[in-house]
C-alpha cells in the first residue's frame, strides 16, 4: 500500500499526503493494530516513582558565548515552539575550562525551567556536542528504568504540563524549581510498553503534522485557482 502511495508524490504533492493521512487513519480504526497497542498499555502495571528516583538532575551551565569554539551553549532559542532542536547549531562556546559533567551526554533531557514554555527535549548524539546553559535542568536517566524520550514525552504531556506550571514561582519570569522537578511523580511501565507508547506518539504527531501540510497545500491550490480565474 504504502509503495503505491509514495508513487503519488510526483504527480500530486497534495494527493499524497491525503493518502498518507488515510494510511495512518486506517492503522488507527484498525482494531486488530490499535487495540493491540492500547491493550499492552492497559494492562501493564504501572509502578509510581519519583524523578529523582530513577534520574540524575543537575542545572545547567552559566558561560558567555565568545561566537567562536568546540561546543554549541543551548539556549531556550536554539528550539522552536514545540520543543524540537534547531537544525543548524553552531559553536560558539571554547571547550576550555568546561568542567566534563557539564557537556551534554547521548539520552539527556533537557527540561526549560524558566519562561512560559516548559518543553522537554532529548539531546541525542547525532548533535553538536553542547553544554546546557541555565535555562534548563539536565535530567539524566540513571540504570535501565526509562526512556528518556519517555521521560521526555511525559513531561510534554498536558496533565503534567498544567501541574508543573502552577507551582511556578516567579512574576515576569516563572520559573520552576529543582525541588519541584525531581519531586515529580511520573508511571514508570516495562520498556516495551514505554516503546508502544512512544510509537502511538510519533503516529499521533505525523497526523497532526500530516493534517496542517494538507490544509496549507489546499490553500495554495485554492489560491492559485483564483488567480487563475482573474487572469
Amino acid at each position: 500500500m504504502l509503495d503505491s502511495i509514495f508513487k503519488t508524490f510526483n504527480h500530486s504533492p497534495l494527493l499524497f499526503v491525503e493518502s498518507i493521512l488515510i494510511f495512518l487513519r486506517c492503522f488507527f480504526s484498525e482494531s486488530k493494530n490499535f487495540a493491540y497497542l492500547c491493550s499492552v498499555i492497559t494492562t501493564e502495571y504501572f509502578s509510581e516513582m519519583l524523578i529523582k528516583d530513577i534520574t540524575h538532575i543537575q542545572t545547567g551551565l552559566f558561560a558567555k558565548p565568545s561566537g567562536i569554539g568546540e561546543l554549541v551553549y543551548l539556549q531556550s532559542k536554539h528550539f522552536d515552539e514545540f520543543g524540537q532542536l534547531h537544525a543548524q547549531l553552531h559553536a560558539d562556546l571554547p571547550a576550555e575550562g568546561i568542567a566534563e559533567k557539564h557537556l551534554l551526554q547521548d539520552g539527556d533531557v533537557l527540561f526549560s525551567a524558566k519562561g512560559t514554555k516548559n518543553f522537554a527535549a532529548v539531546y541525542e548524539k547525532h548533535n553538536e556536542p553542547a553544554v546546557a546553559s541555565t535555562s534548563f535542568f539536565v535530567i539524566r536517566p540513571a540504570g535501565n528504568r526509562v526512556l528518556p524520550q519517555y521521560l521526555a514525552w511525559y513531561l510534554n504531556s498536558q496533565s503534567v504540563q498544567t501541574l508543573i506550571k502552577g507551582q511556578a514561582t516567579g512574576t515576569s519570569i516563572p520559573s520552576i524549581s529543582k525541588h519541584v522537578l525531581e519531586n515529580l511523580e511520573i508511571p514508570v511501565p516495562n520498556m516495551e510498553t514505554q516503546e508502544v507508547i512512544l510509537h502511538i506518539t510519533r503516529l499521533r504527531n505525523q497526523e497532526k503534522a500530516l493534517r496542517q501540510k494538507i490544509e496549507a497545500l489546499r490553500e495554495q491550490q485554492i489560491q492559485q485557482h483564483i488567480i487563475n480565474a482573474i487572469k
